[in-house]
């Protein structure tokens, strides 16, 4: 079902929750989830291969997947699916010796407006080989605070068919250029974190119990509910509850230095949208609060 009936269709169901999940089913398409349900019932005792990786849609951010990627591995994860949104830049010389030792798969995957089908397209490759399957950006990384590694954050999980993890936005630090040093080395200031923007979370999903993702957010469920950080279930949408990020949380460098916000800006994004640069949206995010 294209995406406009799914959402007139869902746009109907009072309850914010169950028809944010609609949205994403009806997105999957109601035949497609028959299918789905008996294909899981034949793979019931197929064990996966990897327990955990982390897919990606990107253009052009080439210079910051080295920091990332090896942030990444330190914090337990196996293995990238990067689909790569017509890059020009470094982007294939940077990922080149992580394909070859089995690290990255490096996706071409051209077009307007990809982000959704390039998650569909990684949970229909990759639903019976991965345990847990997360889907974040380039820009954010993932932080436990309790736990050594991700993977043993998430040993409290198993009956979850997905984990909601809070945002923590970071500023410019008062940056006007790129420096070259590292992201995490060269922005430490950021927002209160109960800051509004920080109800925003992403998914890290057990590809099984899982039809797709509703958005780059949250995940369309095929029983049960996701937890949050503390494992308690999600009971209301993520911009209804207040932010918590005790256990584990995302760092979100959304604007970086002001010239590598202008950059991004320019350049155009994976999820199709093209925003001018914004002196109101680069406000809104360069938020330096806290040390």
């Amino acid at each position: 079902m294209n995406k406009a009936l799914a959402e007139i269709i869902a746009g109907v169901i009072p309850h914010k929750m169950t028809r944010n999940r609609w949205r994403g089913i009806l997105r999957f398409g109601p035949i497609n989830a028959l299918k789905l349900r008996r294909e899981l019932r034949k793979h019931r005792d197929q064990k996966p291969g990897i327990g955990l990786a982390v897919c990606a849609i990107a253009k052009n951010e080439g210079p910051y997947f080295k920091e990332w990627i090896e942030w990444h591995k330190r914090m337990g994860v196996e293995k990238f699916y990067i689909y790569d949104n017509g890059s020009t830049d470094c982007t294939a010389d940077v990922l080149r010796p992580y394909v070859e030792a089995g690290v990255v798969d490096h996706i071409p995957f051209p077009g307007r407006k990809r982000q959704l089908a390039a998650y569909d397209d990684c949970l229909r490759r990759h639903r019976y080989d991965v345990r847990w399957l997360a889907f974040i950006d380039i820009d954010e990384f993932i932080v436990p605070l309790k736990d050594p590694d991700i993977p043993t954050f998430l040993k409290r999980f198993e009956d979850a068919p997905a984990v909601e993890i809070n945002w923590l936005i970071y500023g410019s630090n008062g940056q006007t250029e790129n420096d070259g040093r590292p992201v995490m080395e060269r922005f430490t200031r950021h927002s209160v974190p109960d800051h509004p923007l920080n109800r925003h979370v992403k998914s890290i999903v057990d590809p099984r119990r899982v039809y797709n993702m509703i958005g780059c957010h949250e995940a369309a469920r095929i029983n049960g509910r996701a937890a949050d950080e503390k494992g308690h279930p999600v009971r209301v949408s993520f911009r209804d509850r207040q932010p918590s990020q005790e256990v584990i949380r995302i760092n979100h460098y959304a604007v970086k230095s002001r010239e590598e916000f202008v950059e991004k800006q320019n350049r155009g994004r994976a999820s199709g949208k093209q925003r001018p640069v914004s002196e109101d949206y680069f406000r809104q995010y360069d938020l330096n609060d806290l040390e």
